[in-house]
């Protein structure tokens, strides 16, 4: 049994005896160390002496493998740097083992990674000749008739024909300026463009020196006054209330609307020419969504039963255009528009020149941008409304939340957005 014991022992020494043991420098680790170097098209000779240098303001106290550091080398002919510092990569780092025959141990040390670049000394001050754009452009072409295909060789070929010949314009350069300048004496200037502009929008009659919001959009400029005499009122005065007074209107399902006649029966006396404005707006809300009937008179009439024809020819007459091939009405892009912000100008008298937009994009079944931005070709702003300017109207805190447009003096209307060419 002891013979056997013993055997065994010695066994297992001769196989412990082969196998190296690992473990991890003791050194600092800031201390500068081995690093490891690729040379990825020339290699130095064997004999060349390598730097390592640390950029200057670096922290020093880091790991040796963390600094920025660069190598360099001087061979003959060429030298040696580091490219772009050492290379990081997430999850992998680089390690250097030394071993000991002795006590059969291997010391393990973290070294940064350094992919070496090289450079010809007698390159180093010679600077690369410049290619000009039109080098490099018939360079191009060259490469495409050799080796394109049919269509790359005919756009080769149609960009040579369109091709302008710089030194052929230098003589007619003269003539050229001399004639866009007698072209261009006859165009108008910025000031006159800016009028014809503001004389071709379709909103109501203006008056641009308008020192007060209530002096911007006449009342009879948006309702000739034959039609606003011919408004009835008499079912106001018969109803007695703001919801029976909705139910006689051409058009009752607005939440505007009922607001509106809520906040005049709730006066002591209901003031009669907001009830005509209010029935006009309402008139026109109708025409708007009747709009496919403006063809046909009498189908429209009987839609509009309660409007006085008076009111029904003026609409007819200044928010629609005749076609020449039937005779008939039609509501065009440009009417629409029009039938649109002689609304919200009426709109914007009734609710003292700051409109509820969300409310009459709602009622309209508009998209609310679209209301907004009719809005701002009258003039108008957005925005929510402040304490003062709410108590100056009338309004509940509540009402600071929602978006109205202002009609703001001076008046100042959207500048046109010129759109830049594309290169």
């Amino acid at each position: 049994m002891s013979t056997v014991a013993h055997s065994k022992k010695r066994k297992r020494d001769a196989e412990d005896a082969g196998k190296a043991t690992l473990t991890l420098s003791s050194q600092p680790a800031n201390q500068v160390g081995p690093v490891l170097a690729s040379f990825p098209s020339l290699e130095p000779p064997k004999s060349t002496a390598f730097k390592c240098y640390v950029q200057k303001g670096a922290d020093k106290s880091a790991p040796f493998e963390t600094q920025p550091t660069i190598i360099a080398g001087e061979a003959e002919t060429v030298e040696f740097f580091t490219a772009d510092g050492p290379l990081s990569s997430t999850g992998c780092s680089y390690m250097i083992g030394v071993h000991d025959k002795r006590t059969n141990t291997t010391t393990l040390r973290p070294v940064p990674m350094h992919i070496l670049t090289r450079q010809v000394k007698a390159l180093k001050n010679l600077r690369p000749i410049e290619v000009s754009t039109e080098e490099r452009m018939q360079q191009r072409n060259n490469l495409g008739e050799t080796f394109g295909t049919k269509k790359a060789k005919a756009a080769i070929r149609a960009r040579e024909r369109n091709r302008v010949d710089i030194d052929a314009m230098k003589n007619v350069a003269g003539h050229l300026q001399d004639t866009i300048m007698q072209n261009t004496e006859s165009l108008p200037t910025a000031e006159e463009a800016k009028a014809a502009a503001d004389s071709n929008r379709l909103i109501p009659p203006y008056n641009a020196d308008a020192q007060s919001p209530k002096d911007v959009y006449a009342l009879h400029d948006i309702i000739p006054e034959a039609e606003f005499n011919a408004l009835p009122v008499s079912f106001f005065k018969a109803s007695k209330s703001d919801k029976d007074a909705l139910s006689h209107l051409p058009s009752n399902r607005s939440d505007w609307l009922k607001l509106q006649l809520k906040l005049i029966y709730s006066a002591p006396k209901p003031n009669k020419t907001e009830l005509k404005i209010v029935y006009y707006i309402s008139t026109m809300m109708a025409f708007y969504r009747n709009s496919r009937n403006v063809g046909d008179k009498d189908a429209l009439q009987q839609k509009l039963s309660g409007v006085p024809p008076i009111v029904l020819d003026g609409l007819l007459s200044r928010f629609t255009e005749t076609e020449r091939s039937t005779n008939k009405s039609k509501m065009t892009p440009q009417t629409e528009t029009m039938l649109l912000t002689y609304m919200f100008a009426l709109c914007l008298r009734q609710e003292d020149y700051a409109a509820d937009v969300e409310t009459l994009a709602h009622d309209l079944s508009m998209p609310p941008q679209k209301v907004i931005n009719l809005f701002k070709s009258l003039g108008c702003v957005i925005k929510k409304l402040g304490p003062n300017e709410l108590k100056e109207r009338g309004l509940p805190d509540s009402a600071g939340e929602t978006k109205r447009a202002v009609l703001k003096v001076p008046l100042e209307f959207p500048k046109t957005r010129v759109k830049r060419a594309r290169r």
